[in-house]
């Protein structure tokens, strides 16, 4: 049986890594045993990044609500129960977009909470 050799693959390998570290300065875009410390190194990073910035956005809704909250007389915490005890059931995404966007429907909701929380 003829013995086959792995330089095709090798170089599709290679190649693979080399275009991913493509904006990469230095040996970093050239070389492939250092582009490939640095593609995986940033494809960590990217992964990691992409679960952070679920918590980030979440607690800049959580800072508006709380801004919208103590405008209308409540701190986060208590127009949250409130919210809770009222049975209204709306996540803090569509809840910090009212606080913005729509300063009367977030005044009812406060109210709302404001009547349970008494």
């Amino acid at each position: 049986m003829a013995r086959i050799k792995g330089g095709l693959n090798a170089k599709k390998k290679h190649n693979r890594v080399l275009k991913l570290a493509k904006g990469y300065r230095g040996a970093r875009s050239k070389q492939y045993r250092v582009a490939k410390q640095s593609v995986m190194r940033a494809l960590t990073t990217s992964y990691s990044g992409r679960k952070e910035r679920k918590r980030q956005f979440r607690s800049l809704w959580i800072a508006r609500i709380n801004a919208a909250a103590r405008i209308n007389g409540l701190s986060y915490s208590r127009f949250m129960y409130g919210l809770k005890l009222a049975d209204v059931d709306i996540n803090r995404k569509m809840l910090a977009e009212l606080a913005v966007n729509d300063a009367e429907g977030f005044k009812t909701l406060a109210e709302l909470a404001k009547s349970k929380l008494a």
